[in-house]
């Protein structure tokens, strides 16, 4: 995930706006919110090609998710709304 996340920051970031708006997570472990500040320090890999999703296909995507998030969703999951960070590592002060 911080690969990934490295990889394509424009859509974690998305990814994290996503979660921000309906309170769940990406997965039930962890937000991607919170590995958003990890991808710079704590050892995470170096993504090697990073994509800049700076296209029209990405734009088209963007404004796709953000009108479906005008809609009210389906259940209420709060699943990760007051979970807070968890910890990735040790000594690391991205989380602090």
């Amino acid at each position: 995930m911080l690969l990934s996340s490295r990889r394509r920051p424009r859509l974690a970031e998305l990814y994290a706006e996503v979660e921000d708006v309906r309170g769940d997570s990406f997965r039930a472990d962890r937000r991607i919110a919170d590995l958003i500040p990890h991808t710079k320090s704590c050892g995470a890999p170096d993504p090697g090609v990073v994509c800049p999703d700076d296209g029209p296909e990405f734009t088209a995507l963007e404004s796709q998710v953000r009108s479906a998030l005008m809609v009210k969703p389906r259940k209420e999951p709060e699943l990760a709304r007051d979970s807070g960070p968890r910890p990735m590592c040790d000594g690391c002060t991205a989380h602090s």
